[in-house]
């Protein structure tokens, strides 16, 4: 027998049972509803569900609400341009306008107070819990969930809580998909994900190769031709880009009155390819890949600045990068270039870490819901916000939170009624509210506005029908 580590000691006996630690108390919070996250979607749904008569609780892991749009938060995407690429009507909520004197596109800083001034409108403070992160959420019998939350950064003790219904609204552009390329560790320049980006001095003076066509991986591209020593734009297909003004409106609103008269996709791609043909032509002749797709079938780039950089040779379009050297970048038709610099401008995953991935039937990584929203199997649980548009978000989050807050009611005076929706909502999982899309993670919950709160107002009406 080896000897003991503590000499005086007898040796510890092997078949005596291992203490385990107590069971963790679990404060019962009755009826009230947990709110996971403090921007524009939870803030939605605390309002709606306290409109209902719920009493609600809300963990937000930062110090102050707007989530992705509060700039001094770590998780933003924002930086210092960032503006609405969704114009101020079709993105605001509906029964909270934005001031009349606003731009069409406000700046990210606009944003953020009008969510301030949201939460203070609406009496929220009171029940966001700041500084506190959700670190595990657990279904339990009845229909009721587990919810372990700690200080932000793990300071302090866990705490459990148990509630009748859990909203997740912790947003899905915060965690960044970084692409894998051959020899990328070797190089020898500098890497950073848009998620990083926050101002154009970053670009200044240097050679800057922007990878990723998004809004975003678009928006970096004109700033470094206004700022880097040179600036290439990888693309992996063609795109079309989108003015934000059409007919001396912004583009959306054209859209959504064509929507309105019913005008049909096909007419409606024509006219966008006509818009084009009459303004900027074809794009090709600036090196630009003819795109693969048509017009809306793919997120639309709203850009009017991106073109007109690329006419005046301010900004060189490449194709898809193949490999990466030392010094040096490889692209697929064989040239190489040399950026000090590279931006990862590909887009974001989303990230549920508190939640077992079975709960929202998740494969690789790609949740499967109804409505974007409610999960087979779990009656007292919805996402909010998990929506890509071709409007604003807002809107849709604020339909969504209602449709809960109303499911959450029904559940306590008719559950007959409640019991019939969770049929529904199994039934009708992974439904989409768009026509064809490229089957991209970027277009994972791509929606059409119009079509997708038509299907929010009809689960509405059979929800609620005598």
């Amino acid at each position: 027998m080896p000897p003991s580590t503590d000499p005086g000691r007898p040796e510890p006996d092997a078949t005596a049972p291992v203490p385990t630690e107590p069971p963790r108390a679990v404060s019962d919070r009755g009826e009230t509803v947990c709110v996971i996250g403090a921007g524009a979607s939870g803030l939605a749904a605390l309002k709606n569900l306290k409109e209902h008569g719920f009493g609600v609780d809300c963990y937000e892991r930062e110090t102050g609400v707007g989530g992705a749009w509060n700039w001094r938060h770590d998780r933003s995407p924002v930086y210092a341009s960032t503006h609405l690429i969704s114009s101020r009507p079709f993105t605001q909520f509906p029964d909270f306008p934005m001031p009349d004197d606003w731009p069409d596109y406000p700046h990210h800083s606009q944003l953020l107070s009008y969510f301030e001034r949201y939460a203070d409108h609406f009496d929220l403070r009171q029940h966001i819990w700041f500084g506190t992160e959700v670190v595990r959420v657990q279904p339990v019998a009845g229909d009721r969930w587990d919810v372990t939350t700690r200080s932000t950064g793990g300071y302090g003790p866990e705490r459990t809580s148990r509630y009748a219904a859990v909203v997740v609204a912790n947003g899905h552009n915060w965690s960044p998909k970084l692409p894998r390329y051959e020899g990328l560790e070797e190089f020898r320049g500098e890497l950073m994900h848009a998620s990083s980006y926050k101002d154009p001095a970053q670009l200044r003076g240097k050679r800057v190769l922007v990878v990723g066509a998004g809004n975003t991986g678009c928006d970096i591209a004109v700033e470094a031709a206004q700022q880097a020593a040179h600036c290439w734009h990888s693309t992996r297909r063609g795109y079309w880009y989108a003015p934000k003004y059409v007919l001396g409106r912004p583009a959306d609103q054209v859209n959504d009155a064509l929507i309105a008269l019913r005008v049909p996709l096909r007419v409606r791609q024509w006219l966008y390819h006509w818009t084009l043909r009459l303004t900027v032509g074809d794009l090709t002749r600036f090196g630009l890949p003819k795109p693969d797709h048509r017009v809306y079938e793919t997120h639309p780039i709203a850009n009017s600045q991106l073109v007109y950089y690329v006419g005046h040779g301010r900004v060189a379009p490449t194709p898809e990068v193949a490999r990466f050297h030392a010094k040096s970048v490889e692209l697929t038709d064989g040239r190489q270039i040399d950026p000090e610099l590279v931006v990862f401008a590909t887009g974001y995953l989303p990230r549920f870490e508190f939640l077992d991935p079975a709960v929202l039937g998740a494969v690789d990584g790609r949740p499967r819901l109804w409505l974007n929203a409610f999960a087979p199997g779990h009656p007292t649980l919805a996402v909010v916000g998990l929506v890509q548009p071709d409007s604003g978000l807002f809107p849709l989050s604020h339909w969504q939170s209602v449709l809960f807050a109303r499911l959450l009611a029904l559940r306590l005076t008719r559950p007959d009624r409640a019991a019939e929706f969770a049929q529904r909502v199994t039934a009708g999982a992974g439904e989409r509210y768009v026509g064809r899309v490229t089957d991209s993670s970027r277009h994972w919950f791509e929606v059409a506005h119009a079509d997708y709160l038509r299907a929010v107002q009809r689960a509405m009406h059979e929800l609620e029908e005598k």
